[in-house]
């Protein structure tokens, strides 16, 4: 409880100091556009014909829209607090999980463990579509582990939390049918093992089918309130399944110094960027899980050695278990079109926070008869989290773009890999570029024009009204980009000021008034441009 508080008061302190992420805008009027779908009687149907959003849930964004005329917030910044409070409800849940298998200290690891991973701790303020349907998923995964701790006949609370859960996914993206396959191979499974014969299992199935089909007619209703597209043809989540494993457009992704277009990329892109990503004591906890999971199941099958009896080789921990890997495996096999690093795949991340909690409960299990050796491993684990704490905190409030020891930090991964791919220093960016012109000329009027490598609304949001944003780079008095895939470089100009952590230049602002002709034009064409 006293992690969940930090964590509310660090996001009540902070959701107002970042910048908008690329697809907001049309996020944000994808939900306006579903509420006036209900608003007229279903006779507007603008929604199901703006851009690709009809593939997408409406959940967040109708929830952003709705609270929108009642905030005193400007509307980013509201869809920053409520996605960061989503962000925090995601730690509370993977908590749960692991304190459901296995006590209050795996819990309290696994939220210290995912509450120092700046993929999602960081990345909660502005990922408004990531965050929150990785939070749906693990509320999934969370009541899923109940119902199967209770089959045959489990609790309405856990069926109501099932269903609901599964609804919210699915009413974000149609990727919440992981979340079913999760929960089916786990019901097969503990079934199955209570089962002497196939009568025995047919029995059991009996027995819980209409409890677990009243779950999933709850998760078809909040499915299709927040997602109605997905309900008007008998082939729309087919289709949207379809789209996003095949999905494909013209862009590049940085992996390892090389730029790819994200339809030829490794099938390690995702795996090579978690393991960079995630912080050194998740990556030790995820090292004991496998290794206490694999004594347990070989100790098992010792008919004269007592087995090892760990949460982590229980049958329960099937839908954690296949929502932390099998994402990953299906990535390696199928090699989906993707980019951001890991962005796409967040949801993967609490999942394997529950895993790597629970390894460093049974590694400090395995040594309590042992306290000098205790105590040792005790000031390890501090050490290490002590130092991605000091990280996090560095990266003030870019936490979203850190990488581990394994990567060199920032500056290893710099022009290497992702880094401010969201333009989230943007916000400062304006700020900084407002002060300089208040320096200067006091205040003068003054029309000055700004070229932006990034979506113009980014900027222009946190500018004041003496600049204006255009499209005409050659012609600007000044470029402001972020470093990501080089597009910094493509602009010439005098640095006058930069949003930098850890020594490494996030953003950068050239003032280019003084250039003439030539000098005025592209000097490096980037493939990042």
């Amino acid at each position: 409880m006293a992690l969940l508080g930090a964590l509310l008061l660090f996001v009540l302190a902070t959701f107002d100091k970042h910048g908008l992420s690329n697809d907001e805008p049309v996020q944000h009027t994808y939900g306006r556009l579903l509420l006036a779908f209900y608003g007229s009687g279903f006779a507007d149907r603008h929604a199901f014909d703006y851009i690709n959003l009809h593939l997408y849930g409406g959940l967040f964004d109708m929830l952003a829209a709705a609270l929108e005329p009642y905030s005193p917030w400007s509307v980013w910044d509201l869809r920053h607090l409520l996605s960061a409070l989503f962000g925090v409800a995601g730690i509370a849940f993977a908590a749960l999980t692991a304190r459901q298998l296995a006590g209050p200290r795996a819990g309290c690891l696994t939220g210290l463990l995912l509450g120092l991973t700046g993929a999602w701790t960081g990345a909660m303020f502005t990922h408004t579509k990531d965050i929150p349907f990785g939070t749906a998923m693990m509320a999934a995964v969370f009541f899923s582990t109940g119902l199967l701790r209770q089959l045959p006949r489990p609790s309405l609370g856990n069926l109501f939390g099932v269903g609901l859960a599964l609804g919210c996914a699915m009413g974000l993206r149609v990727g919440g049918l992981f979340a079913l396959f999760y929960l089916g191979m786990g019901v097969i499974l503990v079934l199955w093992s209570r089962s002497r014969s196939v009568g025995d299992a047919l029995l059991l199935v009996r027995q819980c089918l209409p409890r677990l089909l009243l779950a999933m007619a709850l998760a078809i209703a909040v499915m299709a309130v927040t997602w109605p597209w997905s309900v008007m043809g008998w082939r729309n989540l087919f289709d949207a399944a379809t789209r996003f494993s095949h999905f494909n457009f013209d862009m590049k992704t940085q992996l390892a110094g090389t730029l790819y277009p994200i339809s030829q990329l490794p099938r390690t892109y995702l795996s090579h960027y978690l393991l960079l990503r995630v912080p050194e004591l998740l990556l030790l906890g995820l090292l004991a899980a496998a290794l206490w999971g694999l004594l347990g199941l070989w100790r098992s099958q010792q008919p004269r050695m007592p087995v090892l009896r760990l949460p982590i080789t229980s049958l329960p921990l099937v839908p954690v278990i296949l929502a932390a890997l099998f994402p990953v495996l299906f990535s390696l096999a199928t090699a989906p079109a993707l980019y951001n690093g890991i962005r796409h795949f967040s949801f993967v991340l609490p999942p394997l926070a529950v895993l790597a909690g629970l390894g460093l409960d049974a590694l400090l299990t395995s040594l309590k008869t042992q306290r000098a050796v205790l105590l040792a491993a005790t000031a390890v684990l501090l050490a290490i989290g002590t130092d991605n704490l000091l990280l996090m905190l560095r990266l003030h409030p870019y936490q979203y773009v850190a990488y581990n020891h394994l990567a060199g930090g920032l500056d290893g991964v710099f022009r290497r890999y992702e880094l401010d791919y969201w333009n989230d220093g943007a916000r400062e960016s304006a700020h900084l570029l407002n002060r300089l012109l208040s320096d200067e000329l006091g205040t003068a009027p003054a029309e000055l024009t700004v070229a932006f490598c990034g979506e113009s609304v980014q900027i222009n949001e946190f500018l004041d009204s003496r600049f204006r944003v255009v499209r005409d780079w050659p012609s600007a008095d000044f470029f402001v980009s972020a470093t990501q895939t080089g597009c910094d470089k493509a602009m010439n100009g005098t640095l006058i000021g930069q949003v930098e952590r850890d020594g490494i230049p996030l953003m950068v602002i050239k003032d280019r008034r003084e250039l003439v002709g030539p000098d005025r034009l592209v000097i490096d064409e980037s493939p990042g441009n």
